[in-house]
């Protein structure tokens, strides 16, 4: 199988195979078998954007679920609010229209393409 590359395209290939002390050809070829076992899918850079948004908003949903847990308790062992109500609840729907949107926008980098 042969293989061409623009300039760029080879140097990003001979620097990606730098950095794991492979040749370039070794490299491109683990690439190739990996993507053809479907164990490394390709993203284009805003996929991995969003990714890294949907992982960030994915721990501010944790930590407001604990937040909420803590609310709840607190409420009912008559002890008081460690936050207001409000606050927590408006993290939390924040929280959930980030992962929404973030979702959405991964749906529409993922669709078949025609």
């Amino acid at each position: 199988m042969n293989l061409s590359f623009n300039d760029a395209e080879l140097e990003v290939v001979r620097l990606a195979a730098q950095r794991e002390g492979m040749s370039p050809a070794s490299w491109a070829g683990r690439q190739v078998m990996a993507v053809a076992q479907h164990v490394l899918v390709p993203v284009s850079r805003d996929a991995g954007d969003v990714l890294r948004e949907l992982v960030q908003a994915r721990v501010h949903l944790r930590e407001t679920v604990t937040a909420l847990r803590s609310l709840t308790a607190a409420e009912a062992s008559g002890a008081g609010l460690p936050e207001t109500a409000a606050s927590v609840v408006e993290a939390a729907l924040a929280a959930v229209a980030r992962v929404d949107a973030a979702t959405v926008a991964v749906m529409r980098e993922r669709r078949p393409r025609s």
